[in-house]
Protein backbone atom coordinates (compact mmCIF):
# COMPACT_ATOMS: atom_id res chain seq x y z
CA UNK A 1 0.00 0.00 0.00
CA UNK A 2 1.73 3.52 -0.76
CA UNK A 3 2.71 5.54 2.46
CA UNK A 4 2.08 9.61 2.11
CA UNK A 5 4.27 11.30 3.06
CA UNK A 6 3.41 14.93 4.03
CA UNK A 7 6.86 17.73 3.60
CA UNK A 8 6.72 21.16 5.53
CA UNK A 9 9.53 23.50 6.45
CA UNK A 10 8.23 22.71 10.23
CA UNK A 11 7.57 19.03 11.56
CA UNK A 12 4.79 19.29 14.20
CA UNK A 13 6.00 16.29 16.79
CA UNK A 14 4.14 15.73 19.36
CA UNK A 15 5.66 16.18 22.39
CA UNK A 16 3.15 15.66 24.79
CA UNK A 17 -0.38 14.43 25.92
CA UNK A 18 -1.60 17.93 26.70
CA UNK A 19 0.81 19.76 23.46
CA UNK A 20 -1.44 21.85 21.46
CA UNK A 21 -1.03 20.82 17.56
CA UNK A 22 -0.50 23.65 14.95
CA UNK A 23 -2.92 24.72 12.25
CA UNK A 24 -1.94 22.71 9.79
CA UNK A 25 -1.34 19.35 12.23
CA UNK A 26 -5.06 19.98 13.10
CA UNK A 27 -6.00 20.19 9.31
CA UNK A 28 -4.38 16.61 8.54
CA UNK A 29 -4.81 14.40 11.40
CA UNK A 30 -7.74 12.77 9.79
CA UNK A 31 -5.22 11.41 7.08
CA UNK A 32 -1.87 10.78 9.72
CA UNK A 33 -2.86 7.60 9.92
CA UNK A 34 -0.30 4.59 11.24
CA UNK A 35 2.31 4.18 8.28
CA UNK A 36 2.27 7.44 7.57
CA UNK A 37 4.77 10.08 7.58
CA UNK A 38 5.96 13.70 8.34
CA UNK A 39 9.18 15.45 7.12
CA UNK A 40 10.99 18.69 7.45
CA UNK A 41 13.23 21.17 10.20
CA UNK A 42 13.68 19.85 13.24
CA UNK A 43 13.90 23.39 14.83
CA UNK A 44 17.52 23.05 15.18
CA UNK A 45 20.51 24.85 13.50
CA UNK A 46 23.91 23.38 13.12
CA UNK A 47 27.22 24.15 10.83
CA UNK A 48 26.45 21.51 8.80
CA UNK A 49 22.72 19.73 7.55
CA UNK A 50 21.82 16.78 8.83
CA UNK A 51 23.15 13.66 6.89
CA UNK A 52 20.37 11.48 7.63
CA UNK A 53 16.75 12.30 8.80
CA UNK A 54 16.04 11.56 12.62
CA UNK A 55 13.13 9.63 12.26
CA UNK A 56 10.37 9.29 15.68
CA UNK A 57 7.18 7.14 15.81
CA UNK A 58 4.04 8.52 17.70
CA UNK A 59 0.87 6.86 17.69
CA UNK A 60 2.05 4.75 14.31
CA UNK A 61 3.07 8.06 12.35
CA UNK A 62 6.86 8.33 11.80
CA UNK A 63 8.32 12.31 11.74
CA UNK A 64 11.23 13.13 9.87
CA UNK A 65 13.44 15.86 10.62
CA UNK A 66 16.56 17.23 9.87
CA UNK A 67 18.75 19.86 11.20
CA UNK A 68 19.68 22.59 8.55
CA UNK A 69 22.89 24.97 8.37
CA UNK A 70 22.50 28.27 10.01
CA UNK A 71 23.87 30.43 7.28
CA UNK A 72 21.67 28.83 4.77
CA UNK A 73 18.90 29.11 6.94
CA UNK A 74 18.50 32.06 7.40
CA UNK A 75 19.22 33.29 3.61
CA UNK A 76 16.16 30.62 3.25
CA UNK A 77 13.96 31.79 5.80
CA UNK A 78 13.89 34.98 6.60
CA UNK A 79 15.41 36.70 3.42
CA UNK A 80 13.92 34.63 0.82
CA UNK A 81 10.83 33.09 2.16
CA UNK A 82 9.90 35.61 4.33
CA UNK A 83 11.86 38.44 2.69
CA UNK A 84 10.74 38.14 -0.72
CA UNK A 85 7.51 35.78 -1.24
CA UNK A 86 5.36 36.46 1.86
CA UNK A 87 5.42 40.18 0.39
CA UNK A 88 4.74 39.26 -3.04
CA UNK A 89 2.36 36.23 -2.44
CA UNK A 90 0.31 39.25 -0.30
CA UNK A 91 0.45 42.05 -2.69
CA UNK A 92 3.32 43.67 -0.94
CA UNK A 93 5.67 44.33 -3.27
CA UNK A 94 7.52 47.41 -1.66
CA UNK A 95 8.33 45.26 0.89
CA UNK A 96 10.58 42.63 -1.34
CA UNK A 97 14.06 42.59 -0.45
CA UNK A 98 15.27 40.17 -3.39
CA UNK A 99 18.93 39.11 -3.10
CA UNK A 100 20.45 36.39 -5.75
CA UNK A 101 22.61 35.08 -2.25
CA UNK A 102 19.18 34.47 -0.41
CA UNK A 103 17.68 32.62 -3.24
CA UNK A 104 20.71 30.15 -3.73
CA UNK A 105 19.82 29.62 -0.07
CA UNK A 106 16.42 29.06 -0.60
CA UNK A 107 17.61 26.69 -3.15
CA UNK A 108 20.14 25.09 -1.35
CA UNK A 109 17.12 24.30 1.62
CA UNK A 110 15.28 22.53 -0.59
CA UNK A 111 17.97 20.78 -1.74
CA UNK A 112 18.92 19.44 1.81
CA UNK A 113 14.89 18.56 2.18
CA UNK A 114 14.99 16.50 -1.09
CA UNK A 115 18.33 14.80 -0.38
CA UNK A 116 17.60 14.07 2.80
CA UNK A 117 14.15 12.47 2.24
CA UNK A 118 15.32 10.84 -0.94
CA UNK A 119 17.39 8.32 1.67
CA UNK A 120 14.04 6.63 2.73
CA UNK A 121 12.02 7.18 0.11
CA UNK A 122 9.83 4.35 -1.33
CA UNK A 123 9.14 4.13 -5.27
CA UNK A 124 5.43 3.94 -4.11
CA UNK A 125 5.35 6.07 -2.16
CA UNK A 126 2.99 9.41 -2.24
CA UNK A 127 4.23 12.85 -1.67
CA UNK A 128 2.52 16.00 -0.24
CA UNK A 129 4.26 19.31 0.02
CA UNK A 130 2.89 22.40 1.91
CA UNK A 131 3.62 26.15 1.79
CA UNK A 132 6.06 28.53 -0.17
CA UNK A 133 8.47 27.47 1.61
CA UNK A 134 9.02 24.52 -0.52
CA UNK A 135 8.22 25.92 -4.71
CA UNK A 136 11.09 23.81 -5.79
CA UNK A 137 11.36 21.07 -3.86
CA UNK A 138 9.25 18.77 -6.64
CA UNK A 139 11.82 19.72 -8.89
CA UNK A 140 14.65 18.58 -6.63
CA UNK A 141 13.35 15.51 -6.06
CA UNK A 142 12.60 14.70 -9.71
CA UNK A 143 16.03 15.61 -10.28
CA UNK A 144 16.90 12.84 -7.75
CA UNK A 145 15.13 10.13 -9.81
CA UNK A 146 11.76 10.27 -7.78
CA UNK A 147 8.95 9.20 -10.36
CA UNK A 148 5.86 8.91 -7.99
CA UNK A 149 3.19 11.41 -7.05
CA UNK A 150 4.14 14.75 -5.76
CA UNK A 151 1.30 17.05 -4.57
CA UNK A 152 1.61 20.68 -3.31
CA UNK A 153 -1.31 23.01 -1.54
CA UNK A 154 -0.50 27.08 -1.42
CA UNK A 155 -1.62 28.05 1.82
CA UNK A 156 -1.76 31.59 1.21
CA UNK A 157 -2.41 33.84 -1.78
CA UNK A 158 -1.38 33.49 -5.46
CA UNK A 159 -0.36 36.54 -7.99
CA UNK A 160 -1.33 37.64 -11.25
CA UNK A 161 1.54 37.59 -13.87
CA UNK A 162 1.96 41.42 -13.45
CA UNK A 163 3.22 40.80 -9.95
CA UNK A 164 5.12 37.61 -10.76
CA UNK A 165 7.16 39.28 -13.25
CA UNK A 166 8.10 41.97 -10.60
CA UNK A 167 10.60 38.59 -9.10
CA UNK A 168 13.65 38.20 -10.97
CA UNK A 169 13.49 34.61 -10.44
CA UNK A 170 9.87 34.32 -11.15
CA UNK A 171 9.95 32.45 -14.18
CA UNK A 172 11.80 30.20 -12.06
CA UNK A 173 8.82 30.14 -9.32
CA UNK A 174 6.02 29.04 -11.76
CA UNK A 175 8.06 26.58 -13.86
CA UNK A 176 9.14 24.52 -10.43
CA UNK A 177 5.57 24.47 -9.34
CA UNK A 178 5.02 22.99 -13.21
CA UNK A 179 6.82 20.15 -11.54
CA UNK A 180 4.31 18.89 -9.36
CA UNK A 181 1.94 16.54 -10.29
CA UNK A 182 -1.13 18.72 -8.71
CA UNK A 183 -0.98 22.16 -6.93
CA UNK A 184 -3.84 23.32 -4.66
CA UNK A 185 -5.04 26.85 -3.76
CA UNK A 186 -7.49 28.20 -1.45
CA UNK A 187 -9.18 29.72 -4.04
CA UNK A 188 -10.23 29.34 -7.74
CA UNK A 189 -8.90 32.96 -7.75
CA UNK A 190 -6.02 31.33 -6.82
CA UNK A 191 -5.50 28.74 -9.49
CA UNK A 192 -6.64 30.68 -11.89
CA UNK A 193 -3.46 33.52 -11.63
CA UNK A 194 -1.50 30.81 -11.35
CA UNK A 195 -2.41 29.39 -14.67
CA UNK A 196 -1.81 32.63 -16.07
CA UNK A 197 1.45 33.29 -15.29
CA UNK A 198 2.27 29.56 -16.91
CA UNK A 199 0.33 30.47 -19.75
CA UNK A 200 1.70 34.15 -20.08
CA UNK A 201 5.30 33.44 -18.30
CA UNK A 202 6.57 30.13 -19.49
CA UNK A 203 3.91 29.57 -22.61
CA UNK A 204 2.60 26.95 -21.46
CA UNK A 205 -0.65 24.83 -22.95
CA UNK A 206 -3.51 25.86 -20.05
CA UNK A 207 -7.04 23.64 -20.74
CA UNK A 208 -9.57 24.01 -17.68
CA UNK A 209 -7.45 23.25 -14.57
CA UNK A 210 -4.66 21.59 -16.55
CA UNK A 211 -1.11 23.42 -17.69
CA UNK A 212 1.20 21.31 -20.03
CA UNK A 213 4.38 22.46 -19.74
CA UNK A 214 7.18 20.82 -21.61
CA UNK A 215 5.44 17.50 -21.79
CA UNK A 216 4.24 17.27 -18.36
CA UNK A 217 0.52 17.92 -17.28
CA UNK A 218 0.09 19.45 -13.78
CA UNK A 219 -3.78 20.31 -12.75
CA UNK A 220 -4.00 23.35 -10.53
CA UNK A 221 -6.99 23.55 -8.55
CA UNK A 222 -8.93 25.13 -6.03
CA UNK A 223 -9.35 22.79 -2.35
CA UNK A 224 -10.34 25.55 0.41
CA UNK A 225 -8.88 24.52 3.78
CA UNK A 226 -11.38 24.13 6.97
CA UNK A 227 -11.17 23.28 10.74
CA UNK A 228 -12.83 20.52 12.55
CA UNK A 229 -16.13 22.48 13.15
CA UNK A 230 -17.89 20.09 15.66
CA UNK A 231 -14.53 19.82 17.77
CA UNK A 232 -14.17 23.67 18.35
CA UNK A 233 -17.82 24.30 18.67
CA UNK A 234 -17.50 21.76 21.98
CA UNK A 235 -13.95 23.59 22.84
CA UNK A 236 -16.49 26.93 22.94
CA UNK A 237 -19.20 25.33 24.89
CA UNK A 238 -16.66 23.97 27.45
CA UNK A 239 -14.77 27.24 27.82
CA UNK A 240 -17.22 28.17 30.04
CA UNK A 241 -15.43 27.14 32.61
CA UNK A 242 -11.69 28.39 31.80
CA UNK A 243 -10.77 30.84 34.12
CA UNK A 244 -9.55 33.48 31.83
CA UNK A 245 -12.84 33.52 29.69
CA UNK A 246 -14.75 33.67 32.89
CA UNK A 247 -12.55 36.41 33.66
CA UNK A 248 -13.10 38.55 30.28
CA UNK A 249 -16.83 37.91 30.93
CA UNK A 250 -16.95 39.43 34.44
CA UNK A 251 -14.67 42.58 33.43
CA UNK A 252 -17.21 43.20 30.40
CA UNK A 253 -19.90 43.74 32.73
CA UNK A 254 -22.33 43.74 30.33
CA UNK A 255 -20.69 45.38 27.73
CA UNK A 256 -20.23 44.10 23.81
CA UNK A 257 -17.28 42.19 23.15
CA UNK A 258 -15.63 43.07 19.90
CA UNK A 259 -12.15 40.11 19.21
CA UNK A 260 -9.33 40.12 16.71
CA UNK A 261 -7.24 37.48 17.05
CA UNK A 262 -3.74 37.31 14.43
CA UNK A 263 -0.86 36.76 14.11
CA UNK A 264 1.43 40.19 14.30
CA UNK A 265 1.85 40.75 10.70
CA UNK A 266 1.59 43.17 7.91
CA UNK A 267 -0.93 41.36 5.92
CA UNK A 268 -3.54 41.32 8.63
CA UNK A 269 -4.70 44.81 8.51
CA UNK A 270 -4.42 45.73 11.90
CA UNK A 271 -3.45 49.44 12.03
CA UNK A 272 -6.60 49.52 9.16
CA UNK A 273 -8.37 47.84 12.21
CA UNK A 274 -7.21 50.09 14.89
CA UNK A 275 -8.23 53.70 13.05
CA UNK A 276 -11.54 51.72 11.94
CA UNK A 277 -12.41 51.27 15.96
CA UNK A 278 -11.52 54.57 16.65
CA UNK A 279 -13.97 55.72 13.99
CA UNK A 280 -16.95 53.83 15.14
CA UNK A 281 -16.24 55.13 18.67
CA UNK A 282 -16.18 58.71 17.41
CA UNK A 283 -18.76 58.76 14.74
CA UNK A 284 -21.34 56.29 16.49
CA UNK A 285 -20.46 57.75 20.47
CA UNK A 286 -23.78 55.85 21.69
CA UNK A 287 -21.39 52.99 21.78
CA UNK A 288 -18.91 54.80 24.30
CA UNK A 289 -18.84 52.91 27.35
CA UNK A 290 -20.72 49.85 25.61
CA UNK A 291 -18.02 47.83 23.74
CA UNK A 292 -14.60 46.71 24.40
CA UNK A 293 -12.25 45.51 21.68
CA UNK A 294 -9.92 42.85 22.44
CA UNK A 295 -7.11 42.28 19.87
CA UNK A 296 -4.39 39.33 20.58
CA UNK A 297 -2.06 39.25 17.84
CA UNK A 298 0.85 37.09 18.90
CA UNK A 299 4.87 38.31 17.89
CA UNK A 300 6.51 36.77 15.27
CA UNK A 301 9.33 36.88 12.86
CA UNK A 302 10.72 39.78 14.79
CA UNK A 303 14.04 39.99 13.32
CA UNK A 304 12.58 41.20 10.07
CA UNK A 305 12.44 44.86 10.26
CA UNK A 306 9.00 45.59 8.96
CA UNK A 307 7.38 43.28 12.07
CA UNK A 308 9.68 45.13 14.62
CA UNK A 309 7.99 48.89 12.79
CA UNK A 310 4.38 47.15 12.85
CA UNK A 311 4.52 46.23 16.95
CA UNK A 312 5.72 49.87 17.29
CA UNK A 313 2.94 51.76 15.09
CA UNK A 314 0.53 49.13 16.64
CA UNK A 315 1.42 50.29 20.53
CA UNK A 316 1.27 53.94 19.30
CA UNK A 317 -2.31 53.52 17.90
CA UNK A 318 -3.41 51.69 20.60
CA UNK A 319 -2.12 53.79 23.82
CA UNK A 320 -3.60 56.64 21.14
CA UNK A 321 -7.26 55.36 21.07
CA UNK A 322 -6.90 54.52 25.04
CA UNK A 323 -6.02 58.15 25.60
CA UNK A 324 -8.36 59.61 23.62
CA UNK A 325 -11.83 57.64 24.59
CA UNK A 326 -10.97 55.82 28.07
CA UNK A 327 -12.38 56.61 31.42
CA UNK A 328 -11.32 55.64 34.75
CA UNK A 329 -13.91 52.30 34.59
CA UNK A 330 -13.58 51.68 30.70
CA UNK A 331 -10.63 50.91 29.19
CA UNK A 332 -11.86 50.47 25.14
CA UNK A 333 -9.00 49.01 23.79
CA UNK A 334 -7.61 45.57 24.84
CA UNK A 335 -3.93 45.00 23.46
CA UNK A 336 -2.24 41.78 23.89
CA UNK A 337 0.59 40.03 22.35
CA UNK A 338 0.86 36.63 23.94
CA UNK A 339 -0.68 33.58 22.62
CA UNK A 340 -3.38 32.04 23.85
CA UNK A 341 -4.35 27.89 24.08
CA UNK A 342 -7.06 27.35 21.56
CA UNK A 343 -9.28 26.45 23.74
CA UNK A 344 -9.06 29.65 25.79
CA UNK A 345 -9.76 31.31 22.52
CA UNK A 346 -12.76 29.37 21.63
CA UNK A 347 -14.45 30.73 24.50
CA UNK A 348 -13.27 33.99 23.85
CA UNK A 349 -14.94 34.11 20.31
CA UNK A 350 -18.19 32.83 22.11
CA UNK A 351 -18.63 35.66 23.97
CA UNK A 352 -18.16 37.83 21.52
CA UNK A 353 -20.80 40.07 19.64
CA UNK A 354 -18.47 40.89 16.62
CA UNK A 355 -15.51 38.67 14.75
CA UNK A 356 -13.20 41.17 13.49
CA UNK A 357 -11.26 39.27 10.54
CA UNK A 358 -10.01 42.25 8.04
CA UNK A 359 -6.50 41.43 6.59
CA UNK A 360 -5.84 43.28 4.12
CA UNK A 361 -5.05 39.98 1.72
CA UNK A 362 -5.13 36.24 3.00
CA UNK A 363 -5.17 32.67 1.69
CA UNK A 364 -8.18 31.48 3.72
CA UNK A 365 -8.00 32.44 7.13
CA UNK A 366 -9.24 30.09 9.48
CA UNK A 367 -10.14 32.80 12.63
CA UNK A 368 -13.53 33.53 10.22
CA UNK A 369 -14.36 29.71 10.52
CA UNK A 370 -13.35 29.24 14.22
CA UNK A 371 -15.76 32.38 15.50
CA UNK A 372 -18.40 31.02 13.59
CA UNK A 373 -18.36 27.86 14.85
CA UNK A 374 -17.85 28.71 18.15
CA UNK A 375 -20.81 30.58 18.32
CA UNK A 376 -24.41 30.20 20.52
CA UNK A 377 -26.56 29.54 17.60
CA UNK A 378 -29.56 30.97 20.29
CA UNK A 379 -27.58 34.56 20.41
CA UNK A 380 -24.64 34.48 17.32
CA UNK A 381 -22.33 37.57 16.92
CA UNK A 382 -21.53 38.77 13.74
CA UNK A 383 -18.61 38.37 11.40
CA UNK A 384 -16.61 41.52 9.34
CA UNK A 385 -14.81 39.81 6.95
CA UNK A 386 -12.35 41.27 4.26
CA UNK A 387 -13.00 40.61 0.88
CA UNK A 388 -9.63 39.97 0.15
CA UNK A 389 -9.41 37.16 2.57
CA UNK A 390 -10.13 33.53 0.95
CA UNK A 391 -12.77 32.92 3.44
CA UNK A 392 -15.09 35.75 1.64
CA UNK A 393 -15.43 33.77 -0.76
CA UNK A 394 -17.47 31.11 1.12
CA UNK A 395 -18.81 33.22 4.15
CA UNK A 396 -21.10 35.59 1.92
CA UNK A 397 -23.40 35.92 4.61
CA UNK A 398 -20.88 37.64 7.06
CA UNK A 399 -19.89 41.88 6.69
CA UNK A 400 -17.75 41.95 4.23
CA UNK A 401 -15.59 44.76 3.33
CA UNK A 402 -13.04 46.32 2.32
CA UNK A 403 -10.15 46.33 4.77
CA UNK A 404 -8.09 48.98 3.22
CA UNK A 405 -11.07 51.38 4.15
CA UNK A 406 -11.56 51.93 8.14
CA UNK A 407 -14.48 53.63 7.87
CA UNK A 408 -16.26 50.84 6.26
CA UNK A 409 -15.16 49.00 8.54
CA UNK A 410 -16.47 51.12 10.99
CA UNK A 411 -19.66 51.09 9.53
CA UNK A 412 -19.98 47.21 9.32
CA UNK A 413 -19.51 47.07 13.18
CA UNK A 414 -22.14 49.74 13.88
CA UNK A 415 -24.42 47.76 11.96
CA UNK A 416 -23.37 44.24 13.97
CA UNK A 417 -23.63 46.36 16.94
CA UNK A 418 -27.51 47.38 16.18
CA UNK A 419 -28.63 43.91 14.19
CA UNK A 420 -31.68 42.72 15.07
CA UNK A 421 -31.53 38.90 16.64
CA UNK A 422 -33.36 37.95 14.15
CA UNK A 423 -30.92 38.63 11.27
CA UNK A 424 -28.08 37.38 13.04
CA UNK A 425 -29.27 33.87 13.74
CA UNK A 426 -30.28 33.78 10.17
CA UNK A 427 -26.83 35.14 8.80
CA UNK A 428 -25.34 32.55 11.22
CA UNK A 429 -27.37 29.92 10.43
CA UNK A 430 -26.01 29.67 6.65
CA UNK A 431 -22.44 30.43 8.02
CA UNK A 432 -22.33 27.56 10.13
CA UNK A 433 -23.82 25.45 7.40
CA UNK A 434 -20.84 26.26 5.04
CA UNK A 435 -18.29 25.98 7.70
CA UNK A 436 -19.33 22.77 8.95
CA UNK A 437 -19.67 21.18 5.38
CA UNK A 438 -15.96 22.89 4.19
CA UNK A 439 -13.91 20.77 6.58
CA UNK A 440 -10.61 20.58 7.42
CA UNK A 441 -11.10 16.47 7.16
CA UNK A 442 -12.94 16.91 3.77
CA UNK A 443 -10.32 19.25 2.42
CA UNK A 444 -7.50 17.01 3.29
CA UNK A 445 -9.32 13.65 1.80
CA UNK A 446 -10.26 15.91 -1.35
CA UNK A 447 -6.29 16.34 -1.67
CA UNK A 448 -5.32 13.18 -1.59
CA UNK A 449 -8.19 11.55 -3.28
CA UNK A 450 -7.34 14.06 -6.43
CA UNK A 451 -3.53 13.19 -6.44
CA UNK A 452 -4.48 9.43 -6.19
CA UNK A 453 -6.52 10.19 -9.45
CA UNK A 454 -3.67 11.71 -10.82
CA UNK A 455 -1.23 9.59 -10.69
CA UNK A 456 -3.64 6.69 -12.26
CA UNK A 457 -3.88 8.85 -14.86
CA UNK A 458 0.01 9.39 -15.61
CA UNK A 459 -0.35 5.13 -15.67
CA UNK A 460 -2.57 4.82 -18.04
CA UNK A 461 -1.48 7.61 -20.02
Amino acid sequence: MARLIVVSNRVPIPKSRGATAGGLAVALKDIMTPGSMWFGWSGRLAAEPSAQPALVEARGVTYATVDLASDAYKAFYVGFANGVLWPLLHFRLGLMHFTRQDYQGYLSVNRAYADSLQQILDPSDTVWAHDYHLIPFARMLRENGFTGPIGFFLHVPFVPPSMMEAVPVGRELVADLCAYDLVGFQTEEHARDFRDCAERMLGATVEGEWVKLNGRLTRAFADPIGIDAESFARDAERAASDKQVQRMAGSLAGRSLAIGVDRMDYSKGLANRFEAYSLLLERYPDHQRKIHLLQICPRSREEVDEYRKLRSELDRLAGRINGRFSEFDWTPLRYSTRASPRATLAGLYRLARIGLVTPLRDGMNLVAKEYVAAQNDEDPGVLVLSKFAGAAMELTEALIVNPFDPDAIADAMNEALIMPLDERRQRHLALKEKVYHTTAARYAKTFVDALAARSVAKVAA
